[in-house]
């Protein structure tokens, strides 16, 4: 029997997985926040998608955590392989992670986030706009483990990036600012502390996270970030420079003075485990992996900090949503990346629509 989900004064029922039933609306009752309308999947048959990037034209470039592949994605649903990133080892939650179209508005490189052999490192790779180049390595040293490397990179302003970056199962490195673990870190192009960081020579942004692996900014130009917690909270913060997050000392809220409290959190253990994040008129959407759901959280108004779950069906695990071109939000499934339960057609990208 199809499950019925009750949204206010009226029920919907949910067709199994396909393009029809995905055309069925999803709500959530923030008062300052856009409806989400399912409009269609994009396409199938990604393997371990991680992150994805978009082009001028609207095409998207998907890494695949596991094969090493960067793949383009057309809004028709159209992949082609555009090239394999060199080095990469993959090992449980490690792979080819983040990447990042630079500059956006004609790029010419692509940089990426990867485990190799020996570590965590962010290379620089040429792009001649259908294919990959030359690769080189701009920032290497991040520790890495089996679990939580962190992963997100952010084009920022003034040619500069924003690296997101796991504690690699060492929880000291976290409140160390002189490891590159545990971090957000902010990296001219060239991988040196950008001007103005808060630590004198240093590519330290923030310190004290366990697992970031989301970033996006709002319409002032403020950072955001998705944090993986462990027992007690996983967060959605906003990012001050130079500024202490807790982990390991505290999770989650606290009284002291001395940590960041998050803007919002949840349980670890059943709702979020959050991913990738895109921001749309000042609301986060936020995916969520052991959750298997899309958080959506104004940042402002009355309903400030107040999560609801977007009803999209039986997807399962969300790696990551980031917003097109166009205004539309992609959102990426993670079905397949050995933790999950694969659907037919896994794993899949899902075109959802605002207003």
């Amino acid at each position: 029997m199809e499950p019925t989900y009750h949204l206010g004064m009226r029920s919907i029922r949910l067709l199994p997985l396909t393009t029809a039933a995905l055309l069925l609306v999803a709500c959530t009752s923030a008062a300052n926040a856009a409806q989400v309308h399912v409009s269609r999947v994009i396409t199938t048959g990604l393997d371990t998608p991680w992150a994805l990037t978009f082009l001028p034209n609207g095409d998207a470039l998907v890494s695949e955590r596991d094969s090493a592949l960067i793949k383009r994605v057309t809004p028709d649903g159209k992949v082609a392989t555009v090239g394999k990133v060199k080095g990469v080892v993959p090992d449980n939650e490690g792979g080819l992670l983040g990447i990042a179209a630079v500059p956006a508005s004609n790029p010419t490189a692509i940089y990426a986030y990867e485990t190799t052999r020996s570590d965590n490192r962010v290379v620089r790779i040429a792009w001649d706009g259908s294919k990959l180049g030359r690769q080189t390595p701009v920032l290497t040293g991040i520790p890495k483990s089996d679990h939580h490397n962190g992963g997100r990179i952010l084009p920022g302003p003034n040619n500069t990036l924003f690296v997101a970056t796991g504690d690699a199962a060492h929880s000291a490195n976290s409140q160390n600012v002189k490891s590159l673990a545990g971090k957000i870190l902010r990296i001219d192009l060239q991988g040196k502390p950008a001007t103005g960081n808060p630590f004198p020579n240093s590519r330290v942004y923030s310190y004290g996270h366990r697992n970031v692996q989301g970033l996006a900014f709002d319409s002032k130009g403020q950072l955001w970030a998705s944090e993986f917690g462990e027992k007690t909270a996983d967060e959605l913060n906003l990012i001050k420079p130079g500024k202490n997050y807790g982990w390991p000392k505290v999770e989650g809220s606290s009284r002291s003075a001395k940590y960041v409290n998050p803007f919002t959190q949840w349980r670890p253990t059943s709702l979020a485990s959050p991913s990738g994040i895109a921001i749309a008129d000042d609301v986060a959407y936020v995916a969520s992996l052991r959750g298997e759901m899309l958080w959506q959280v104004p940042l402002t108004g009355v309903k400030a900090g107040r999560s609801s779950a977007v009803k999209l069906g039986d997807l399962g695990r969300l790696r990551t949503v980031d917003r097109a071109p166009d205004g539309s939000l992609w959102l990426v499934t993670n079905n397949t990346d050995g933790r999950g339960v694969p659907r037919p057609g896994d794993d899949r990208i899902v075109r959802l629509t605002l207003g």
